[in-house]
């Protein structure tokens, strides 16, 4: 998919980060041209210029990247409907696009139980209990970045994808959320904000009042917005790496942070704690052996890895690294997970 670069909006809100500001691709007057026009969709190649950008939207408010997939579809669908409402002295391309996403959003997300991580479904268990996958919990699922596109466009939304944010914001009911990202991930104006939903700005502002204290109680996850990560982040998981596939239990161990928390889904148990991360790292190079191999991926604005035990892909690993330590490893044991980060189910022969 090729997606052109993003042309920056010159409505910035000045308190936030560069890092954060707004824009519109490059190439979305032409769906809305094209629409006008009754050009065939399939002619107008250009929307894939803001897909990217829809897409993380989409995947903040519901957690799934398929599932967002899908409602991105379902939003490029609607705005082609609706082009000729389509007023640019009332509202940007950009906001106006938002605006679809996040109703059809809203109307997926109605009746719906909201995506966990296992941190978030009880306490923290023993390294030695049983690893019993949930398969009936519609799990948090990461996010892989090249899914944004083009590498400016990238840069731009990484800090609003950070796993310990998204996990969070499941934990808002779903116009809380809305209005959250639509504020302070997408920097939209009250008025706009409440535009998009259809409400007044006092309820708005209310709504993000009750979202801030739910988030806070969480953890400080609206730095991540504000602050980049850990610039020793790619040394520390490459140094990890190195350990893990040594299988050196003491070597990974003093990666860790004292309070470190390792996370499994599907399977619900999660440990806390160094000494119990490095029990369960014993258990598993007991019982699946020490061969394994790990690759480097870029997932949810941070540097991850992807693990095949032997040469079966086996999990996606994410890591939240702070003062050069990691204090949180989230584990998605899915190989069905590497097909969306491009990879192979079986490791690659080295040549």
């Amino acid at each position: 998919m090729t997606i052109t670069s993003p042309i920056t909006n010159s409505r910035l809100r000045a308190a936030r980060p560069a890092a954060l500001t707004r824009h519109i691709p490059a190439g979305a007057g032409e769906l809305i041209a094209a629409a006008r026009n009754n050009a065939p969709v399939a002619e107008t190649t250009q929307h894939e210029a803001f897909r990217g950008d829809l897409l993380a939207h989409c995947y903040r408010m519901v957690g799934s990247v398929e599932e967002a997939e899908d409602l991105v579809q379902e939003t490029l669908l609607r705005a082609w409907r609706a082009a000729d409402r389509y007023d640019p002295a009332r509202a940007s391309l950009r906001t106006w696009l938002h605006r679809i996403a996040t109703n059809v959003c809203l109307t997926a997300l109605e009746g719906r139980s909201r995506r966990p991580l296992p941190s978030g479904l009880g306490g923290a268990g023993e390294p030695d209990a049983p690893l019993t996958p949930s398969l009936d919990v519609p799990w948090l699922q990461p996010f892989p970045d090249a899914r944004l596109g083009d590498p400016a466009d990238a840069a731009q939304q990484r800090a609003g994808l950070r796993l310990a944010l998204v996990a969070a914001l499941q934990l808002l009911p779903a116009r809380q959320r809305a209005a959250l990202v639509l504020r302070e991930v997408l920097q939209l104006p009250a008025t706009e904000v409440a535009e998009a939903l259809d409400s007044s700005v006092a309820s708005v502002n209310s709504s993000l009042q009750r979202a801030r204290a739910t988030l806070q109680a969480a953890g400080p996850v609206l730095d991540d917005l504000r602050e980049p990560a850990d610039p020793d982040e790619r040394e520390v998981v490459e140094r990890y790496l190195a350990a893990f596939e040594a299988a050196d239990i003491p070597r990974l161990t003093r990666l860790l942070a004292d309070d470190v928390v390792l996370e499994m889904p599907p399977v619900a148990l999660w440990l806390a704690g160094r000494d119990d991360y490095g029990e369960f790292m014993r258990r598993v190079f007991v019982r699946r052996g020490t061969d394994w191999h790990l690759v480097p991926v870029r997932v949810n604005g941070g540097t991850g890895l992807a693990a095949y035990a032997g040469d079966k892909a086996h999990s996606v690993q994410l890591f939240e690294v702070r003062d050069g330590l990691i204090r949180r490893c989230v584990t998605f044991a899915d190989p069905s997970l590497f097909a969306m980060f491009g990879l192979s189910p079986t490791m690659p022969a080295v040549a």
